[in-house]
């Protein structure tokens, strides 16, 4: 990798080649792949829900190798305590003084496994680290590594022993990503593999190689905010926001934040497509993914079985699409 600074033909080549290397060892997941990119280069954090078995952790792991960043994995449980997160202060009877272990968040990739099964107090000890990357003990703030992303799982299944996450918690994550049983090819290309002998926990193995290094994706994520908007498609953005809160389905709906979260979503997604300003089409692509996860539906509609998904649906159809 050169010292040179790349253009963004270069970045955005070296961005999909993320894509190939993730699929050296993950098959049929290329939406979810392309949602950790957008993600990373949105600066934003990524809730990945699927039944268990769909690679989940393996993609994140892998999404980690392709980039060279350090990863750390949180088992979430019912007993784990914030300091387990974040980090805590501990006696060191050498020195009689109190120094701070720091926890697994200080990584550049966190795997939150399941965290819907831990309580909200401890859910909450990742709140300032997604929001601003940086960790508060006893008065002493420290910042977290850059670049910094949060991919945590769930199912969205298995509701015994499970907490669900809070709306203020649900807002920090930019995209939720459904990762999805593969279809029959895919599958039998999964099997195929196994059948060859590939293991799982041998992303060197497997041939995962790293394609970028952190300085370049950081200068990916510059490139991508630098992405240029035009005052109509912002009026858009904001007119879909409106239509989500006058939606007689919906109790709450996106908040200014979700606005946000969809212009840098989109922003990151013109960019990787090769576009130098945001379009409809970007945003159309990005509504779904980016507020799905930040809308509470009155409990008629949910009796009725309305989904979040039909209802955005719906909107980005009854909004007005600015030429």
């Amino acid at each position: 990798m050169s010292d040179h600074a790349p253009d963004d033909a270069a970045l955005r080549d070296a961005m999909h080649r993320v894509r190939t290397e993730i699929g050296k060892a993950v098959v049929g997941q290329d939406g979810t792949v392309t949602g950790l990119l957008i993600a990373l280069l949105a600066r934003g954090h990524v809730l990945l829900e699927g039944v268990p078995g769909v690679a989940k952790t393996l993609l994140v792991r892998a999404f980690s190798r392709s980039l060279g960043l350090d990863t750390k994995r949180i088992q979430f449980t019912p007993d784990l305590m914030p300091g387990d997160v974040s980090g805590s202060l501990v006696y060191d009877a050498r020195t009689g003084e109190f120094e701070f272990r720091a926890g697994p968040v200080f990584t550049h990739v966190v795997l939150a496994d399941e965290i819907n099964r831990t309580p909200p107090k401890t859910q909450a000890a990742l709140l300032e680290a997604m929001e601003e990357r940086q960790v508060s003990t006893d008065g002493v703030t420290r910042p977290l590594p850059e670049p910094f992303l949060v991919a945590a799982t769930q199912n969205p299944i298995e509701h015994e022993g499970t907490y669900l996450l809070p709306e203020a918690q649900l807002d920090r994550f930019l995209l939720k990503l459904v990762v999805d049983v593969p279809g029959r090819d895919a599958e039998l290309a999964v099997l195929r593999r196994h059948a060859d002998g590939f293991d799982p926990r041998a992303l060197e193995a497997a041939g995962v190689q790293q394609t970028v290094s952190p300085r370049e994706i950081l200068a990916a994520q510059r490139a991508a905010a630098a992405v240029t908007v035009a005052d109509d498609v912002l009026g858009y953005v904001v007119d879909l926001a409106r239509a989500t809160r006058e939606s007689p389905s919906v109790q709450l709906g996106v908040s200014p934040r979700a606005t946000t979260g969809l212009l840098a979503a989109a922003k990151a997604w013109a960019w990787l497509s090769g576009y130098p300003a945001i379009t409809p089409d970007h945003v159309q692509t990005m509504l779904v993914p980016t507020w799905r996860h930040r809308i509470r539906l009155r409990p008629d509609a949910e009796i009725e079985g309305v989904s979040v998904d039909a209802i955005l649906t719906s909107i980005q159809q009854q909004t007005r699409v600015p030429l």
